[in-house]
């Protein structure tokens, strides 16, 4: 009896997201369509050049007794914020809440400190099974995806405030298409968690997450109250989550191409890069950030074009410092002040050096440097100007919070919010430094 009506509330909630596809989804997916590959996709073959100075990226080496110390202060983040309940951590330290993007930063993290020996082999196991046969059951926005916000204790499905959303508030495409890395990486190179992981996988209805080969989000309409379905991801993020995705096979041809809606925008001397989808028409920040190629480094291994892209948005940050004398490492981040959440970016709406919240409102004076943004330039490039980087940033390890999320530019006070996603990627980083991409390095030799 109780299979059977968790059945019929399952089927009802399926028609329900097909209704409301049809409904609300239809018209916005469609004209979203029909606007992105007429009016505003670049239809020239490439507006991407290599550089002839193109910055070298920097070969493996031996781990370091400083980068084995800077791991372990990053792992102590989820020591410190971790679930029993339910195997997840809090996103953010001390607030029970999480996302599918955090919980990948968590598992990746968890992965590189196993192999940067901050981890050993049975609490790896202990934490990674318990988290895997959390997300294997997880309430999904109507029975498709894992929804946008979970409380990490109990596993309700919230909004971003904490607060119990019954329906759930949708899902990102990025989040969902981040945590497909760490899952790939434990069924083919961790074979006790093969199986698992499998089934998290399974759990997930990924057809519903690409459309004509882009990503697809989703959200509850405004005025209709049911689901749609949303185009997501712009330039950098949008390659990246793309790769990712395409490790299940899933059409993600369109997402994948860089110069679609490439512009370009002078900025320290730097043709950089910029996504040319207005966030008036298309209602998202078209934000430039370090985060995207970063990951893509440290995960896949860069391709020859975001190579290039890379190479640029870091220069573009060097010169700024030659410029102007003021240390730059741009990326989004948590914040210890309204609005909380920022993007910090070399180019966004049409300004250069912008920092804008979720909403496109500019806030210049919360402008950060990033520590997750320095060590991974570092670990990429390893120049002069990446080690000034990394003896500021220094001042952002904690004893037991693991490292906080920045420097603001204006005062040199700390940005001392404490994440998940900035010590999971510093886990990452440091262990590409030794180890090379996540997933590549198994098949590579050493240039």
């Amino acid at each position: 009896m109780g299979d059977g009506m968790n059945n019929i509330l399952k089927a009802r909630s399926h028609i329900v997201f097909i209704i409301g596809l049809i409904c609300a989804a239809g018209i916005a997916v469609s004209m979203d369509k029909a606007v992105r590959y007429s009016s505003f996709s670049n239809n020239s073959q490439s507006a991407i050049t290599i550089s002839i100075d193109q910055t070298a990226i920097a070969k493996r080496g031996e781990l370091s007794l400083q980068d084995k110390e800077r791991a372990e202060i990053a792992w102590r983040y989820f020591e410190r914020n971790y679930n029993v309940e339910t195997g997840l951590v809090n996103s953010v330290d001390g607030f029970p809440s999480t996302t599918m993007w955090d919980q990948s930063s968590y598992l990746l993290g968890m992965i590189s400190a196993l192999k940067l020996g901050v981890l050993d082999q049975s609490a790896f196991d202990q934490r990674m099974s318990k988290a895997l046969q959390t997300l294997a059951h997880l309430p999904l926005f109507f029975d498709q995806l894992p929804n946008k916000v979970y409380h990490a204790q109990n596993l309700d499905m919230t909004t971003y405030d904490n607060s119990v959303s019954k329906t759930g508030i949708g899902w990102s495409a990025l989040d969902v298409a981040r945590i497909v890395v760490p899952l790939n990486i434990l069924v083919y190179d961790y074979p006790i968690h093969s199986e698992a992981a499998t089934r998290v996988l399974a759990h997930w209805n990924f057809d519903s997450l690409t459309d004509s080969g882009v990503m697809m989000g989703a959200r509850i309409h405004k005025e209709t109250g049911l689901p749609e379905r949303i185009q997501e991801g712009r330039l950098g993020y949008e390659e990246y989550g793309a790769r990712a995705i395409s490790l299940l096979g899933l059409d993600a041809s369109n997402a994948l191409k860089y110069d679609d809606f490439l512009t370009i925008e002078n900025v320290e001397g730097q043709s950089i890069p910029v996504d040319s989808r207005d966030i008036s028409l298309f209602d998202a920040p078209n934000y430039v950030v370090s985060e995207p190629y970063i990951l893509m480094a440290i995960e896949f291994g860069l391709d020859n074009q975001a190579k290039e892209l890379a190479h640029r948005i870091y220069k573009a940050q060097e010169n700024r410092f030659k410029n102007t004398g003021q240390l730059t490492a741009v990326s989004e981040d948590n914040i210890n002040q309204e609005p909380y959440f920022i993007y910090n970016t070399v180019f966004a709406n049409d300004t250069a050096w912008n920092a804008v919240s979720e909403d496109g409102e500019m806030f210049p004076e919360l402008r950060t440097i990033s520590t997750k943004a320095a060590f991974g330039w570092d670990a990429l490039y390893q120049t002069n100007y990446t080690k000034q980087l990394m003896s500021e940033i220094e001042k952002t390890r904690t004893q037991d919070r693991g490292w906080v999320s920045g420097i603001y530019e204006k005062d040199g006070r700390l940005n001392d919010v404490a994440t998940a996603n900035t010590n999971g990627i510093i886990l990452e980083i440091i262990n590409y430094k030794v180890n090379g991409p996540l997933l590549s390095a198994r098949f590579k030799k050493e240039d």
